[in-house]
């Protein structure tokens, strides 16, 4: 197969079939761009087989990589000598280590916003010199009280080991009075019962020191090597699952070794852990598990410290030679996560951690896009980017999913309900904490009260019948934020990495779910009674909540997770730097409802990685226009260079009689249509936009679909069109359905949309299909095919801009302004973001139709303002190209009748349609 790609001067890209034209150019531009190192964005219409260009294409480079690796290794194994170069030369399985070595030595720059901090720092207490002495004095007082506070607090941990020395030589002393009977049970019941609640002795990065660091670097010596991969990412299980049929399919199913990763989720098969519902209960309790798992491990060699480690509960489906055999059993064969399940079943071993074995000598490794673009969690998952190809799909919304992926809020009831539950956890258990835990909890107890009196609200009462005296929205930068609350002298990384070593938010839980559960003995009911009945008032929504039809007992309702872990993405979220994010603070009628939200305006900062480690990144999509937004607000801004970005857009694979997009500027009546803001909701735009739908379901057989900008507004036009007679009068030729709100209604309207069409379309008669009413964004634009009769008219009324006044939009569109160069001749950056955000939700709207090769549909866009050209320069180039404008409705109600006869139209349809309008005056049959 080598010899004849040399002779042919081509890639041999094995295909299950004879591709289309424009797989070939696809694969062939993939190729190039991961053989060159490049980041490509790809743009392939649904329906053009981009899944399998993808497996294909990456799959042959691929191929041709290890067979390139093979031979270098077989010639420097026989001459054997390595030959010197700078790195860019270098054999591939080398460089990729070489380049890992050098960005580990590198040292991580400190923040900029720390420099910030301290230069407004100094700058306050210039001020503060110069005020009178008191005050200086009494601040020197509090740094006294502070000292004097620490000095207590090294005494009372002094303290506290000698007490857990008694309480050591205690246990001994009641076992050995148990084995005797003398019944001393209830002390023994009453220690172990609480074990787990308690906080184990805390070590920070710095006091462990150079103890560890031997220890790390054998663990490092001691980890598979990690093979050249291809990381692909989508964005649901669904569509991974999907793709991975794709590959068993392929002629590459038998021979790549293919690995699934998900969350835990959907991978754990310890029946006691996953009927925790949350899925951030779900992680704390297995990493917890791991580590009773290890602690055993450990107590084994040596003498434990402390008897409490005996009692954790590790999981009996983490067994190091059974996971081995999982994770061999995985790259055998391509597998789905259903398949990985069912396996790990059979081996009694872990799917989620067997999958994860499996990732250093796997080729191909499938897993949701959120686990790669956060660090922490890609960092945990045991993915390594260095020197890798990572394949992100349905990257039409990458900026969106990263933003908020890393963005975060608390509301004022879960600050509350924190701050009671860690202040009853220490009321509790402080005698037993060491020094360092009662100092972060006090810290983090200083921040939540700061961030309730931020917001205007008392941490001491309950936040549903508070009244904050001053409401709306306020928009403040990091710093700003942390000066106005006060904790600008807290160390925000330091207290995030003790929520994540110390597990606080899960012991928190463990506590108030045992304790506003289960009764406690008798001399400690009359306080926990309280503090349960406290809780109970925070969250009504809990108690009152009524059981969805059809389950029965509350064990299928997902538990709540602790509200601390909430608060600790947000405490994360403010280590950001100062410039690439806000803090809005929302103020609402009550405590409860108000919160605190980070908002991330730099998602490059988070991609940069990516970027930088990576071999060649692939974004893909369905509809990618308009790309300028991944070109300047993530790849430039990211570090990737001008020249190293690839744009490629194939064409569709239908023939051009088979659609036909229209841009039309007016109605039947003549009434310019512009749906603005402030004339969308006039009757005569409403009455118009019914006489079109009207004389386009005459033509249209099958389904018609139209999407709305909003809910509300399609709310208003629906109720205008029942009042002037106009929906009796759409009801007449299609059965009209709306999209609903809810998620779980959804797929019982699509049903029924389904069903009419086909039902309706067999029988003939007046009525010859159905009409759905979608909102634009809603859960009908996206991942949903109206392909056939299902969808043969898409209908866009107006351009559905985001609200422009929202404080979120109008500050990333500052933000943008002042970072991105202006462009001469081009809108303002903030300006053109506003215009793609618009132009994105149609694209993925008007894609939904075309599906297939022999598909075939009509696409109308209802606005004059999609006449403009750098809006038609904004629509896929498969649509852009084939689009016509008509000034008025004749023309364009012409052009679709023209192409009625190819389209399986019922007889009876015809007549009405004849005498509806006449051509070619634009008079329409239904205006009164």
């Amino acid at each position: 197969m080598a010899d004849k790609t040399q002779e042919d001067g081509g890639i041999h890209f094995p295909f299950p079939f004879t591709p289309y034209s424009i797989q070939k150019d696809f694969m062939a531009e993939l190729y190039r761009v991961l053989e060159a190192g490049k980041i490509g964005i790809f743009e392939s219409p649904t329906g053009t087989g981009k899944s399998l260009s993808l497996i294909c294409g990456a799959l042959s480079w691929l191929r041709d990589f290890e067979q390139k690796k093979h031979q270098e290794e077989a010639r420097l194994l026989e001459t054997g000598t390595v030959p010197l170069s700078d790195g860019k030369d270098q054999p591939p399985f080398l460089s990729s280590s070489c380049k890992e070595t050098s960005d580990t030595l590198r040292p991580a720059g400190e923040p900029d916003w720390v420099t910030q901090f301290v230069q407004k720092k100094e700058e306050r207490d210039l001020v503060d010199r110069l005020k009178e002495e008191q005050v200086r004095r009494k601040k020197r007082e509090e740094r006294l009280q502070q000292i004097r506070h620490n000095a207590q607090l090294k005494y009372a941990a002094k303290r506290m080991r000698q007490e857990e020395e008694e309480m050591e030589r205690l246990l001994h002393l009641s076992k050995e009075m148990l084995a005797e009977g003398t019944g001393t049970e209830p002390l023994e019941q009453l220690v172990c019962g609480e074990e787990e609640l308690i906080l184990a002795e805390y070590e920070s990065d710095e006091e462990k020191g150079a103890a560890h660091g031997v220890d790390e670097e054998e663990d490092e010596d001691l980890e598979e090597e990690h093979i050249t991969k291809i990381y692909y990412c989508s964005r649901t299980h669904s569509q991974l699952a999907q793709f991975v049929r794709e590959v068993q399919r392929s002629p590459f199913g038998k021979d790549t070794r293919l690995v699934s990763l998900g969350s835990r989720q959907n991978l754990c098969i310890n029946d006691d852990v996953r009927n925790l519902g949350s899925a951030q209960l779900i992680n704390d309790r297995c990493m917890e598990m791991q580590r009773s798992k290890h602690e055993k491990s450990r107590a084994e060699d040596e003498k434990p410290k402390r008897r409490r480690q005996e009692h954790r509960a590790a999981c009996p489906f983490y067994n190091y030679e059974q996971l081995q055999l999982l994770r061999d059993e995985v790259l055998v064969g391509v597998k789905d996560i259903e398949q990985l399940v069912s396996l790990g079943k059979e081996a009694r071993a872990c799917p989620y951690y067997g999958s994860r074995f499996a990732i250093p000598a796997a080729q191909l490794v499938v897993l949701p896009y959120q686990m790669l673009l956060h660090a922490a969690t890609r960092q945990a998952a045991g993915i390594r980017l260095q020197g890798q190809v990572v394949v992100i799909d349905e990257a039409h919304n990458l900026i969106d999913t990263i933003t908020g992926i890393h963005s975060a809020e608390v509301s004022g009831s879960q600050l509350c309900q924190a701050h009671s539950q860690l202040l009853q956890y220490m009321e509790r258990y402080g005698k037993r904490l060491k020094a360092k835990n009662l100092m972060y909890i006090k810290q983090i107890l200083y921040l939540l009260e700061q961030f309730v009196t931020v917001l205007g609200g008392n941490i001491k009462q309950n936040p549903n019948t508070q009244s904050l005296s001053q409401t709306g929205t306020e928009l403040k930068t990091i710093n700003d934020f942390l000066f106005q609350s006060r904790i600008d002298n807290i160390n925000l990384f330091k207290v995030r990495r003790y929520c994540e070593k110390s597990m606080i938010s899960r012991k928190l839980f463990g506590f108030t779910e045992r304790y506003s559960t289960v009764p406690a003995p008798s001399r400690e009911q009359p306080r926990l009674s309280g503090f349960q009945h406290f809780l109970q008032s925070l969250q009504p929504a809990l108690t009152d909540t009524p059981v969805p039809h059809g389950e029965e007992g509350e064990a299928r309702v997902p538990r709540p997770a602790s509200p601390l872990m909430h608060i600790e993405g947000f405490l994360a979220a403010l280590t950001t730097a100062n410039q690439d994010g806000r803090v809005i603070l929302n103020r609402q009628g009550s405590l409860s409802q108000s919160s605190l939200k980070f908002l991330l305006l730099n998602p490059a900062v988070h991609f940069a990685q990516v970027v930088k480690e990576c071999r060649a990144v692939v974004i893909a999509g369905g509809t990618m226009q308009p790309v300028s937004d991944f070109r300047e607000q993530l790849l430039a801004r990211a570090g990737a260079e001008a020249e190293r970005v690839v744009e490629f857009s194939c064409g569709h694979v239908i023939p051009p009689d088979n659609i036909l997009p229209l841009v039309i500027c007016s109605g039947p009546s003549s009434q310019e249509l512009e749906f603005t803001y402030q004339k969308r909701e006039l009757p005569q735009m409403m009455e118009e936009t019914g006489r079109i739908l009207c004389n386009l379901c005459n033509v249209v057989p099958g389904g018609v679909v139209c999407f709305f900008p909003s809910y509300e507004y399609q709310r208003q036009v629906h109720a205008h069109w029942d009042k002037s007679g106009l929906l009796a009068r759409l009801a007449l030729r299609k059965k009209i359905f709306q999209e609903p709100k809810r998620a779980n209604q959804v797929e019982q309207v699509l049903l029924e949309y389904s069903r009419c069409i086909k039902c309706y379309g067999q029988a003939g008669g007046t009525v010859t299909g159905a009409l759905l009413l979608s909102v634009v964004g809603g859960k009908m634009s996206e991942g949903i095919n109206f392909s056939d009769n299902l969808g043969r008219c898409v209908v866009m009324v107006g351009m559905p801009y985001p609200n422009i006044k929202s404080p979120e939009l109008q500050e990333k569109m500052a933000y943008l302004d002042q970072t991105l160069p202006r462009i001469p001749g081009q809108p303002p950056p903030g300006k053109a973001l506003v215009e793609n955000l618009c132009m994105k939700a149609v694209n993925q709207s008007i894609g939904r139709a075309i599906r297939h090769q022999k598909d075939f549909a009509s696409i109308v866009l209802l606005d004059q303002r999609y006449a403009r050209p750098p809006i038609l320069a904004k629509l896929p180039a498969w649509i852009r190209d084939r689009v016509e404008v008509k000034a008025t409705f004749g023309p364009a109600f012409a052009a679709l009748r023209k192409v009625s006869p190819a389209l399986p139209c019922p007889p009876r349809a015809s007549p009405p349609l004849r005498s509806s309008v006449s051509l070619p005056t634009p008079v329409s049959p239904v205006s009164s």
